[in-house]
């Protein structure tokens, strides 16, 4: 039996190690639903298998406030964050995050064009799509500009209620091709063409704003086609529905792991993102959600049945366009003014 002494030394060291285990666990917020269950299921629960470290897990809306708050308290109890790229540009920007060293992450060049930074890796490509019920529409469409085919294909068209995406799509359905989308839209002319191409369809326009709205517009036959991020749809067939994807000039936008400023254990952080955006972790997500892996080592792991959802597969990338998120760092406030103004109108 031990002695008082003995046993006090015990105790405090069972209470150090139990300290020590939960000091070790890695703090990460996504942006939950779905997204979030793919990466727990491909990511955070065979880290943990393969490490012993614990995955503590969070979820936001994708605010910049939250972290920038955590930063700004000095205290900063998260250790890596799935952001947006516009987040990813502000808080870089801002001094939010912490430099990534690349050395121990991978090759830059083996990421897709605009998905790495210095202060971010990118993790998956999602797209923003044009969708449709094949159970209601039998002459299908095959084309982006069929969103603005009223004629052929009568009916409301349900869109996102941003100006970002919808003033590309109503360039490109104008015959602008995908490479010369942003010199285009940067100059007066080019935004009165991409505006005067939305009037067409404006009186039949029906606005969604959170990801869950468009493929339920769909359901209910609220609209003959909506644009919508391409998981959203995948999830809808998961669960019944027959909505038709078309890829045709698909925008593309990525996520990216960050780790924000005064991580508690910066290796464990780096340690993590490694493992997360390595090309055999990033294609096990796409067994669980239809986005594609941003690193090109990766491509050829990918299961031939998963490969045909994605938006990055070769034969889905042929009209693809990337979103310019740093063109509209710098001409968002003024497109967004000129969209409330034109909606209200």
């Amino acid at each position: 039996m031990l002695g008082r002494s003995a046993f006090v030394y015990s105790l405090i060291a069972v209470q150090m190690w139990f300290g020590a285990a939960h000091a070790a666990d890695l703090n990460v917020m996504s942006f939950g639903g779905a997204y979030q269950e793919a990466q727990r299921k491909a990511v955070f629960e065979t880290y943990a298998a393969k490490t012993g470290t614990k995955v503590s897990e969070q979820e936001y809306g994708g605010e910049i406030a939250k972290i920038k708050a955590m930063v700004d308290s000095g205290n900063t109890t998260l250790d890596v964050v799935d952001v947006d790229a516009p987040t990813l540009l502000q808080g870089c920007d801002e001094g939010i995050f912490e430099q990534i060293p690349w050395d121990r992450i991978g090759s830059r060049d083996e990421w897709l064009e605009g998905t790495t930074s210095d202060c971010g890796v990118g993790t998956i490509v999602y797209a923003t799509i044009l969708s449709f019920d094949e159970e209601k529409i039998k002459d299908k469409p095959t084309k982006l500009a069929d969103l603005f085919d009223l004629k052929k294909f009568p009916g409301k068209r349900g869109l996102w209620k941003n100006p970002a995406t919808n003033l590309e799509f109503a360039l490109l359905s104008d015959g602008v091709a995908p490479a010369d989308v942003y010199k285009v839209l940067s100059t007066k002319e080019g935004q009165d063409r991409a505006f005067k191409k939305l009037d067409t369809i404006k009186s039949e326009i029906v606005w969604w704003e959170a990801g869950a709205q468009a493929p339920q517009l769909l359901a209910s036959g609220e609209v003959a086609m909506t644009t919508a991020w391409n998981g959203r749809i995948y999830n809808a067939n998961k669960e019944g529905r027959k909505f038709g994807i078309v890829w045709d000039n698909q925008i593309l936008d990525s996520n990216y792991w960050v780790i924000p400023k005064g991580a508690k254990n910066m290796d464990a952080s780096v340690d993590f993102i490694h493992y997360a955006v390595e090309p055999e972790v990033l294609a096990g997500v796409t067994k669980y959600i239809p986005y594609g892996p941003v690193r090109s080592s990766a491509a050829s792991k990918v299961a031939p049945e998963d490969a045909k959802n994605l938006p990055t597969s070769p034969e889905n990338l042929t009209t693809s366009l990337t979103l310019d998120n740093g063109f509209w760092a710098d001409h968002g406030d003024e497109l967004r003014k000129r969209f409330t103004t034109w909606l209200s109108n």
